[in-house]
């Protein structure tokens, strides 16, 4: 079977191998803009884009601390991380009117962690045919627009703007 290559995939092994730092605490070191893709930040816990998404909206909440699993949080960390995904879907379905969401965290390397040393909480929003099925069978995302349109989109709306 002959392996193909999307750009999506280059581009994610190529950052992939040079990133050395958590994303997610690298992200925490900047200003909250397009180019970090942090949408909130709060007392313990933040919501960021997923710089590979699955679909356009596809956020992530993670706690402020680098911690590998849930287990290792406060209860008021845990707690305003599921608030935070309240909110990510409650912004997500005036933003993007998705049909349903997939929402869950890969919790170590072998359950798919890409980060996991850093525990985090996908709200991917989905939609009836929509086109997830291309990262499973041709290694490419289809998205209807720039990550950097997508984080002003949510952002704005996150804000109350």
């Amino acid at each position: 079977m002959k392996h193909l290559w999307s750009p999506w995939r280059m581009r994610y092994i190529q950052n992939h191998e040079k990133e050395t730092d958590c994303i997610f605490c690298a992200a925490l070191k900047q200003a909250d803009d397009a180019g970090n893709l942090v949408i909130f930040r709060g007392r313990q816990a933040f919501v960021i884009l997923n710089k590979f998404p699955y679909t356009s909206g596809h956020l992530m909440v993670a706690p402020l601390n680098h911690q590998p699993s849930l287990e290792f949080l406060t209860p008021e960390t845990r707690a305003e991380m599921m608030e935070l995904v309240t909110q990510a879907i409650r912004v997500l379905k005036q933003v993007y009117k998705p049909q349903a969401f997939n929402v869950g965290a890969n919790i170590g390397e072998a359950a798919g962690a890409g980060v996991p040393g850093h525990v985090h909480i996908h709200v991917v929003p989905r939609w009836a045919g929509d086109t997830n099925f291309m990262s499973a069978l041709a290694e490419t995302r289809v998205l209807p627009e720039s990550l950097e349109e997508t984080w002003k989109r949510i952002r704005s709306t996150w804000q109350g703007g």
